[in-house]
């Protein structure tokens, strides 16, 4: 697990997201406002982020909803020109999350140098989004053949708004994953962004698997990362650092700072 040390020069750290607004081809896009108005959206967000002392960032299409398990093209287009405007300001390590498509995140990191993608990359679900599946195969064989071997793959294994279609325990799930797919690290999650991780979930899935990264996914806050940074590896924050906690306010640099100082603390 020394890749996490000397990717993010921090022990357990803090991935910070940075949510886009609704991209053109969204049902949520304002063509009145336009890719600029995106992209210095996303800039604002990105400077408060890092003001706060976040460890790194991870650039989503949050805003995409209802989200697709195969994107458009002109969804991964539009995220690349974001990720390339923002370049210059981006100080963390930074990663990339294109719901739900893993290809398409692989590819986004390739083209805009994000070091590490998280995404649904196994399984069969029952999901809002109808059957979810998913093949992790063809998928890390797509890793291999766009030469992405260096971009980190992040498991997530317990889906927002799905369940998995077959009843296995997590643990077995987490198991069997390490196993066929070695992953660079899971990713464990509430039943939507911003629900907390179920603290014994995450216990239960780190001793399954001691020797592999395992994130808090979903629901990080202040008041919890203590407690959650006992057992994970590190923390994936996003609806906490936004204004009055809402999700899809802009984000709160005070809020930021004052979770970054909670999470530093319970490092030492």
């Amino acid at each position: 697990m020394g890749w996490i040390k000397e990717l993010f020069q921090a022990e357990k750290p803090i991935i910070a997201m940075c949510h886009l607004k609704a991209l053109p081809g969204d049902p949520g896009y304002d063509p009145a406002k336009g890719m600029d108005w995106i992209v210095e959206m996303a800039r604002a967000d990105l400077r408060a982020l890092q003001e706060g002392g976040v460890d790194a960032a991870m650039f989503s299409n949050e805003a995409s909803l209802p989200y697709l398990t195969k994107v458009e093209p002109i969804t991964t287009a539009c995220m690349a020109r974001v990720i390339a405007e923002l370049r210059p300001d981006i100080r963390v390590p930074f990663g990339v999350n294109v719901l739900w498509d893993p290809t398409a995140s692989i590819d986004l990191a390739i083209a805009t140098g994000g070091q590490f993608v998280r995404e649904i990359f196994s399984g069969v679900y029952a999901s809002d989004y109808g059957l979810w599946n998913t093949n992790c195969g063809e998928i890390i064989r797509h890793q291999h053949a766009v030469h992405a071997r260096h971009v980190k793959l992040f498991f997530n294994i317990v889906p927002e708004s799905a369940a998995y279609l077959a009843e296995r325990h997590v643990v077995d799930i987490a198991k069997s994953t390490v196993f066929v797919s070695n992953p660079d690290a899971l990713c464990v999650s509430g039943l939507t962004a911003g629900a907390e991780t179920p603290f014994q979930i995450l216990q239960q899935v780190k001793e399954a698997v001691p020797d592999t990264p395992v994130f808090a996914n979903t629901g990080v806050r202040a008041s919890n990362v203590a407690q959650m940074l006992s057992i994970a590896d590190g923390a994936i924050v996003g609806t906490t650092f936004k204004r009055d906690g809402y999700i899809w306010n802009e984000v709160d640099v005070n809020r930021v700072r004052e979770f970054m100082q909670a999470a530093r603390e319970s490092r030492r």
